[in-house]
């Protein structure tokens, strides 16, 4: 039977509880190799700043701040 899942966590960077895709959102490796998730908010200042420097925004993928179908 079909369904869907959304975790809710704090963003490793600002700390704001937010609803994501755990297998969609964006996300960082902590000293521990532990991958932690970005909210919207911070990727879109981290993407703004990298066109500032010259590189390509991060890609977000569809569905990352949305519940996943699962089964």
């Amino acid at each position: 039977m079909p369904g869907y899942m959304i975790a809710m966590g704090g963003c490793y960077i600002c700390g704001q509880f937010f609803e994501f895709n755990v297998d969609l959102v964006p996300s960082i490796h902590d000293q521990e190799g532990i991958r932690q998730p970005i909210c919207g908010k911070c990727m879109a200042r981290i993407n703004i700043e990298r066109e500032k420097m010259g590189n390509p925004p991060f890609e977000i993928l569809p569905g990352a701040y949305e519940p996943g179908e699962v089964g």
